[in-house]
């Protein structure tokens, strides 16, 4: 520990530990904040999704939450593969926050219009965090071994991408079957964003060096 602390590029290290924290907090904490904050202070329920917790209470946090994860991503620098990655998510999330879901009821044209971005945005978004998980967090750095930890890190993180990759691909099966009323009443969409959210914050904080740490 001490030759690291030593070392001049340390500090960076640890500011590229502490972002990829940030991120996987926001990232496990949002649904559960959103859902308890719109009990609290607008009464008991769940929305049809995440992003329709822009028409509630909440509304702050959620684009505020959208907001520094895409700040925290465009932030983000470890090579070129990984800027642009983070990029195109950064852009996304903060695109997400800013075009919302048009609401549940009485959406005028433009809002439909504005929602149609907001899906491409959304879409985008969970894309580039799969992204992360299956190709750019297994990925052996350079001078390291492959401990048992990183095969165990590298299981999570798989998993993780392939669960939001079901997510997306679900989610939009679920864009056809809005007529199937018992199926709608479960609120799936909601269900599947929050499961991609968790498993991509659990990623990231993974990533963080949080637990599992090579010994």
């Amino acid at each position: 520990m001490r030759n690291e602390m030593q070392n001049p590029t340390y500090p960076y290290v640890l500011s590229y530990l502490g972002l990829r924290r940030c991120i996987g907090i926001i990232g496990i904490t949002l649904p559960f904040v959103l859902i308890f904050g719109k009990w609290l202070f607008e009464g008991p329920g769940i929305l049809p999704s995440i992003s329709a917790y822009y028409y509630s209470v909440m509304r702050d946090v959620f684009v505020g939450s959208l907001c520094a994860v895409g700040v925290f991503l465009l932030s983000y620098r470890f090579d070129l593969l990984s800027d642009i990655a983070g990029d195109v998510a950064g852009i996304a999330a903060i695109g997400a926050a800013f075009f919302p879901t048009p609401p549940a009821a009485g959406a005028t044209q433009h809002q439909i219009m504005i929602g149609y971005a907001h899906s491409i945005f959304t879409a985008l978004f969970f894309a580039a965090l799969a992204f992360f998980a299956l190709v750019l967090f297994p990925r052996l750095d350079p001078g390291k071994q492959l401990t048992e930890q990183k095969k165990a890190r590298n299981a999570i993180y798989r998993a993780c991408g392939i669960v939001i990759l079901v997510c997306i691909a679900l989610s939009i099966a679920d864009l056809f079957l809005h007529s199937v009323q018992w199926l709608q009443a479960l609120n799936p969409g909601f269900w599947l964003e929050t499961l991609a959210i968790l498993v991509f914050g659990l990623a990231w904080f993974i990533k963080g060096k949080t637990i599992l740490q090579d010994e």
